[in-house]
């Protein structure tokens, strides 16, 4: 029978019926379990070739020795990622965020919801699942994804078939839901698995089973499912890897003959090595590689690799991804497109969210595509543990590197005299100047940056309106930030876009671009649609009685933030007293404003709390600390557009 023949008449095995069920597979699983049992005590006298290396302690080594032994070449690649999660240390809220994010809108096969399963049912409960592992010390996350994912089809019974397997191996039944997703080119499936065992105690699973042995169990499944891969399809796999600009199995195999050759060279003789890729593919990888300069011939058939090429190659390929992300995100508008280095960048990156996902689902890292107002477009890395619900698709941010100096902090060094900076010198220098803004929110915005310096133990608040620093504090300053802030940061201006900023009443972004002049404002691409949506503000601040024409020039309203921001508030208030029945009580500046934390309300002017203290509400600026004392009483200083929040618990006044 011809290789044609062979790829036209192909038997495709079923998904195995209850395999589990039968006889022997009963009696293996009992062998597995008893021994893993027995395997997962560390023994507590050293042995005469050493202590039990960490690999082999836990549930899972003696079937991580003995998996994937009937698994040919032509074996179904599965890929799996794995994350071990101590939960004290990951966050009261990490478990409820990544059930929440793998069930999220959009990764099921028609773009809708993901819907989560588990061992027995369609419809898990993740709430439930959540509070059953509330006591739990750690849990599992895993990413499992089959090369050929998309002829499986049901992904759902293949992943329940797994983790029937895993059982066996690890010798105890398995608390976990699982979400399938579909919104990738290659399908996949997200599983939590709980941290304990059946017994109640704490789950150890050796690590060389999660390494491979759980890799091997999936690729033996898969296999059963479709069948081994044909020669054909192998040889088609292999021939797309030729060109790729990543590492790939080709690298792999070169990369393995020049560590066992003496020279560190790759020798391709003209004899054949069936251990090997066939010789005719590599020999076309090294050419395409000495074409990227990562590989130079040395001789007949004799080629050297660069010491760094695998690096390189992955660094290679996750470039490539970023630009296709970028593209998609793009759509039909033409950006240069560059990728935000915070330790490189000198320069913050302003503009506006037209893209975000994740870059790493596993770590739950996310990244921003930003429409730049300097016309490019550019990829964002988001801090580990930033929510993506914050940036919603239009906003208006800021990302900036974590190494540079902030001006502020060196208006703050240069204003103070002994020592000692003063808002009422700052503020009266400020209005002896030629207008440039509004004075009040300019001191207003070195109070925040000294609220939280003093927060680091950097400045030192002798009274109010004081500040005590030392003569050294940018470059201090800067050493906080980088060291906080070592993957940068991403600053949200405005949730609001440009287009709904230009006629609302509110303290918004384009207020305070009108303010400092719009500077490094492109005329292009985003940066022209900026220029335009200044022009429309301009117009809706005229009408509003809060700017006037001079000829060419507008000329806006002293305090125009405060005005726009009272009306904002004033207009959110009479809702909320609508809805309550309780009275508006507005801070006055520098007033301490006490109450119960109820809620949060988002205005074009920005996020504010509401503090009930009984006898009527208060709008107060938030702050993300505040969040964990909802339902708790609170106090806080108002300073113009800035405030101060006490974390500390103060009696209430009594009767």
């Amino acid at each position: 029978m011809t290789s044609r023949d062979d790829d036209r008449f192909r038997i495709r095995p079923g998904p195995p019926k209850a395999r589990q069920s039968s006889g022997g597979q009963r009696f293996v699983n009992r062998v597995l379990r008893e021994a893993n049992k027995a395997g997962a005590k560390p023994s507590t006298k050293p042995s005469r070739v050493g202590a039990r290396s960490a690999a082999k302690l836990g549930r899972g080594h003696v079937a991580a020795r003995t998996a994937g032994r009937t698994l040919g070449p032509g074996a179904r690649r599965v890929v799996i990622k794995a994350r071990y999660v101590v939960l004290k240390q990951a966050g009261a809220h990490s478990v409820e965020t990544h059930l929440r994010y793998i069930e999220r809108e959009g990764v099921d096969r028609d773009g809708g919801k993901g819907h989560a399963y588990g061992p027995a049912t369609d419809q898990a409960d993740l709430a439930e699942f959540e509070e059953r592992g509330r006591g739990d010390r750690h849990q599992f996350r895993f990413i499992v994804s089959p090369e050929d994912a998309q002829q499986l089809e049901d992904l759902r019974g293949y992943t329940r078939h797994l983790m029937t397997r895993m059982e066996g191996d690890l010798g105890s039944s398995l608390d976990w839901v699982a979400v399938d997703h579909w919104n990738t080119d290659n399908p996949h499936t997200h599983i939590v698995l709980r941290g304990r065992d059946q017994t109640g105690h704490d789950l150890i699973i050796a690590r060389d089973y999660i390494a491979h042995g759980m890799r091997l169990r999936a690729s033996e499944l898969a296999t059963e499912w479709l069948g081994p891969r044909t020669e054909r399809e192998i040889r088609e796999g292999l021939l797309r890897e030729v060109d790729q600009e990543r590492w790939t199995s080709l690298d792999r195999d070169l990369q393995q003959r020049a560590q066992q050759s003496r020279g560190g060279v790759v020798e391709l003789a003209a004899k054949a090595d069936a251990a090997h890729q066939p010789r005719t593919l590599l020999i076309g990888r090294l050419q395409r590689l000495t074409e990227m300069g990562l590989a130079q011939p040395d001789g007949i058939n004799r080629w050297r690799l660069r010491p760094d090429i695998e690096p390189t190659l992955r660094a290679m390929g996750e470039r490539g991804d970023i630009v296709r992300t970028m593209q998609h995100a793009l759509g039909a508008q033409q950006r240069e497109m560059a990728v935000f280095t915070p330790g490189e960048v000198a320069q913050p990156v302003v503009g506006r969210v037209v893209g975000k996902g994740l870059a790493d689902e596993l770590q739950e890292r996310g990244y921003l595509v930003v429409d730049g107002i300097d016309g490019r477009a550019h990829y964002v890395a988001l801090p580990a543990g930033t929510e993506l619900e914050q940036f919603p698709a239009g906003a208006v941010v800021e990302a900036r590197g974590a190494a540079e100096g902030r001006a502020v902090d060196k208006t703050i060094t240069g204003l103070a005299e002994g020592g000692l900076y003063r808002t009422d010198h700052h503020l009266a220098l400020l209005r002896a100047q030629p207008a440039r803004g509004d004075p009040q929110e300019t001191v207003a915005a070195h109070v925040r940056r000294l609220e939280a310096l003093r927060r680091a133990g950097l400045v030192e608040r002798v009274a109010e309106g004081v500040w005590r620093v030392p003569a050294d504090l940018p470059e201090r300053a800067r050493q906080h930030d980088a060291q906080r802030l070592a993957g940068g940061s991403v600053t949200l201006h405005s949730h609001l876009p440009i287009e709904r900023q230009a006629r609302v009443i509110g303290a918004t972004w384009l207020d305070r671009q009108l303010i400092g002049g719009a500077a490094g404002v492109a005329d292009k691409g985003f940066g022209s649609e900026l220029r335009e949506a200044l022009r429309q503000r301009s117009d809706f601040l005229v009408e509003q009685g809060l700017a006037e024409r001079c000829g060419a020039r507008v000329v806006l309203a002293r305090n125009l933030l405060g005005s726009l921001r009272q009306r904002d508030l004033d207009a959110a208030a009479r809702g909320i007293a609508g809805e309550t029945g309780l009275p508006y009580r507005p801070a006055a500046d520098g007033e301490r404003v006490s109450g119960v934390y109820r809620r949060n309300v988002l205005l074009a002017s920005g996020r504010f709390a509401m503090l009930d203290d009984g006898l009527g509400f208060t709008l107060v600026p938030w702050k993300q600390v505040i969040e964990q004392r909802l339902g708790q009483r609170t106090s806080a200083i108002v300073r113009g557009g800035s405030v101060t929040w006490d974390s500390g618990r103060h009696r209430a006044l009594s009767l």
